[in-house]
């Protein structure tokens, strides 16, 4: 199983931050994760006291990373790609919200990402944020791989 100790020793969050507590199912493809952490009241992304539905993105964005790090690993026998070194969300697209908030909601938040297009510098995911009662949160997302390489030092 892919718990919360895997998923900090293969995404660079750590600690509070990683918002993740396990991989349900993966492919070369998709990623499907699941969390409680929306309900946790030491949530670092909370603000005045809630978690806007607008923090999903952030949810979305370690699901990317580390279906990255799992496109560059082993873990299913196949080797389809070199997991990143460092990457950042570029750009979000087409973003819908269809809740307020995400810390009064009781069961558990999954959240996937499919990938869509991408090569070695670059990668293009649809996400999803669901619950039990339905959809919180969709939108597209452009991610930029090994960004350490694009970045001009000195």
């Amino acid at each position: 199983m892919l718990n919360r100790a895997w998923i900090e020793a293969h995404i660079p969050h750590q600690g509070r931050m990683c918002l993740l507590d396990e991989v349900i199912e993966w492919g070369a493809g998709h990623i499907r994760c699941r969390s409680t952490t929306h309900r946790a009241l030491d949530n670092p992304l909370r603000s005045q006291n809630r978690l806007g539905i607008a923090c999903g993105i952030e949810y979305a964005a370690q699901a990317m990373a580390l279906h990255g790090a799992l496109a560059g690993s082993e873990a299913d026998g196949i080797k389809s790609r070199p997991a990143p070194e460092l990457g950042f969300l570029a750009s979000v697209r087409d973003v819908h919200m269809y809740a307020p908030r995400l810390d009064d909601i009781e069961s558990d938040l999954i959240c996937t990402a499919s990938l869509l297009a991408g090569d070695r510098s670059t990668a293009l995911y649809e996400f999803a944020l669901r619950e039990d009662r339905g959809i919180l949160l969709t939108g597209r997302a452009s991610v930029v791989l090994d960004a350490g390489r694009h970045v001009k030092h000195g």
